[in-house]
């Protein structure tokens, strides 16, 4: 009786991963990421390789009923009891639940990777610190000038920019609004003096 139990849950278990496999490789191949980004595809081999052996696991218990290596399948079979039986439904179930959040965060993941590409972050976290510190030096120089406006559009300038920067790295609103997105400490300004 368990083997059955343990039989099902490990068809979900392999047909869940090899789910995840494609859902991992598929924006990899497609942005030309399977060899640069060695995260992501180490974590689809992973997966790969969990779902071939809980679908060894289906097939071993099949064999028997097709007369083939009847004494190993049986005794794969004798050997399930609840407990195993037991953490295979909760593999199944953390399998299927998988792929409810990915439903959920369907928005997210829309991007040409799965993974964050390092070189893309570091480029936009260099992006948002040359806007703003370009902004900065113009108001600067603009207030040693004396120039008040000029300094005064070139801080709305630096901030806009950066709000923007920030917003397109964020996503979309409606992607953040059930996550609360404060910073771990107060900004520090320094005094002037």
């Amino acid at each position: 009786m368990w083997w059955t139990i343990g039989l099902a849950a490990n068809a979900v278990v392999a047909v869940a991963y090899l789910l995840i496999v494609a859902a991992i490789l598929k924006p990899l191949i497609t942005g030309g990421q399977l060899r640069s980004n060695p995260l992501g595809t180490a974590t689809a081999a992973i997966f790969f390789t969990c779902a071939v052996h809980h679908g060894g696991h289906v097939i071993h218990m099949l064999l028997p009923d097709a007369h083939v290596e009847r004494a190993k399948g049986l005794a794969l079979r004798e050997s399930y009891d609840w407990e195993a039986a037991s953490w295979d439904v909760v593999t199944a179930l953390v399998g299927t639940y998988y792929w409810t959040l990915r439903r959920a965060y369907a928005q997210l993941l829309k991007g040409a990777t799965l993974f964050e590409d390092m070189h893309r972050r570091e480029r936009e976290a260099i992006e948002l610190n040359d806007s703003v510190l370009q902004g900065m030096v113009v108001a600067k120089m603009a207030v040693d000038l004396g120039e008040t406006g000029t300094a005064a559009r070139a801080l709305d300038s630096s901030i806009a920019s950066a709000s923007r920067i920030i917003s397109d790295l964020l996503g979309p609103a409606q992607a953040r609004t059930d996550r609360v997105l404060l910073r771990s400490e107060p900004a520090r300004v320094a005094d002037p003096e």
